[in-house]
């Protein structure tokens, strides 16, 4: 990574090494670094690419995913309140990440220690 920023790699090039190594330290069970990089890999493809981007979504899908682990449930949820919506429209009803980013929130509304039923029942609509 820092062989390729000396090397002025492009941005894009950068997030990409830079989502593989949280690939690499969320499989380690290094949660913390692989969440680190994963907001600031979310946060660079929001300002290179916008929000309704195959891969700004794919990044707030890893993002996601990650606080999910860490049992962030209610940062789960703000996040991707706000992304649901676009995917279908970017990716497709049936596309991988739009219902892997579903598939997260509806984990994180039943798994809240605060879930109503209420929840339970959204959660089931939603995946």
């Amino acid at each position: 990574l820092s062989m390729l920023r000396r090397l002025e790699g492009s941005e894009s090039s950068i997030l990409t090494v830079q989502s593989n190594l949280a690939n690499s330290y969320q499989m380690l069970g290094r949660l913390g670094e692989a969440l680190r990089l994963r907001r600031d890999v979310y946060s660079g493809r929001l300002k290179l690419n916008g929000d309704q981007h195959a891969d700004t979504l794919l990044a707030v899908t890893n993002y996601a995913s990650c606080l999910l682990s860490l049992r962030r449930f209610g940062e789960v949820k703000s996040l991707l309140r706000k992304a649901i919506p676009v995917a279908p429209r970017v990716l497709g009803e049936s596309d991988s990440v739009t219902l892997k980013m579903r598939g997260c929130y509806a984990e994180a509304l039943k798994s809240d220690p605060g879930a109503t039923l209420d929840d339970v029942r959204e959660a089931v609509t939603t995946f």
